[in-house]
C-alpha cells in the first residue's frame, strides 16, 4: 500500500488547450468537474470530431478557464460556458462570434465550437493521475527539468511508492481523504502532445522516443471515480 498527498489538481475546460489549476474540484462519473466540456471541433472526413494538439499545435498556447466558478465552486452537473484566453491574453467568451474567426484564423482551417456536458476526454468518464516520484525519475533518466503541464494531469501526487510503481496499479484503488474513491484503470499510453513545449509548442520528440523505450510509452495512470465528491490540495491519499 503506498500512501501520500495531492499536491496538484488540474482541470482543462476546452480539449486540449492549457488547463487552469486549482485548489480544489468536485469530481463525479464524469471525472474531474467542468473537465473538457469544451472543444474545438473540424471536418474530417466527412465526420465533425474535436481537432486536438496532435494536428494543430498551436492549440496550447490558447488557455480555456472558468472565472465565475472557481474551485470547487464549480458545478459538475452544470459547469458555465467556458471563457478563452488567446495568446496575447485577450480573453473572449465561448459565445463571442470572434472566438471562432480568431480561432479559425490562427488553426488554419475552419472549425467550430462544441460543448458537452458529459465531457469529450479521449478516454470517456476518466481522469489522468500522475506521481511525482516518476516525473523527477523521467528527469534524471533524460537529465534534463520536465515541465509536469506536458503530461495534461488531473491530479498530481507525492507518495512512498518507488518511482514508476503506478504503471502496475490497473484494478487497484487510490482513497482520498473525505471519503471520494477512484479505481485506477490502465496506464496512460502518451501521444505527441507531450512532445510540445507548453509555452512554446517547441516538438521534443525524444521525450516520446524515450517513453516508448523504457516504459511501455506511459507516463501516470487513467482512473475512473467509484465514489464522487470533493477533493482538494493537501489531502491525504492511500492507494489499495
Amino acid at each position: 500500500m503506498a500512501e501520500g498527498r495531492i499536491t496538484q489538481l488540474w482541470r482543462y475546460p476546452v480539449k486540449s488547450m492549457r488547463g487552469e489549476q486549482v485548489r480544489s474540484l468536485r469530481a463525479d462519473w464524469r471525472g474531474a468537474g467542468g473537465d473538457r466540456t469544451h472543444a474545438v471541433v473540424h471536418e474530417h472526413k466527412g465526420e465533425v470530431k474535436p481537432l486536438t494538439a496532435r494536428e494543430a499545435p498551436a492549440l496550447l498556447a490558447w488557455q480555456g478557464t472558468y472565472p465565475f466558478a472557481p474551485d470547487a465552486g464549480l458545478d459538475p452537473t452544470d459547469p458555465p460556458l467556458a471563457q478563452v484566453v488567446d495568446p496575447r491574453g485577450s480573453r473572449l467568451a465561448w459565445t463571442d462570434p470572434r472566438l471562432k474567426r480568431k480561432l479559425s484564423d490562427a488553426l488554419g482551417r475552419e472549425v467550430d465550437l462544441r460543448r458537452d456536458l458529459q465531457g469529450q476526454q479521449d478516454l470517456g468518464r476518466s481522469l489522468l493521475v500522475t506521481v511525482g516520484a516518476s516525473l523527477r525519475a523521467l528527469e534524471t533518466e533524460l537529465g534534463v527539468p520536465i515541465d509536469g503541464r506536458r503530461f495534461r494531469t488531473n491530479i498530481h501526487l507525492e507518495l512512498d511508492a518507488e518511482p514508476w510503481a503506478e504503471l502496475g496499479w490497473e484494478g487497484r484503488t487510490l482513497r482520498i481523504e473525505g471519503g471520494v474513491l477512484l479505481k485506477f484503470l490502465h496506464p496512460c499510453e502518451r501521444c505527441a502532445i507531450p512532445t510540445r513545449d507548453p509555452d512554446t509548442q517547441v516538438k521534443w520528440p525524444e521525450l516520446l522516443r524515450h517513453l516508448v523505450a523504457h516504459h511501455g510509452q506511459c507516463f501516470g495512470v487513467n482512473a475512473r471515480v467509484v465514489i464522487a465528491g470533493r477533493i482538494a490540495v493537501g489531502q491525504t491519499v492511500q492507494v489499495t
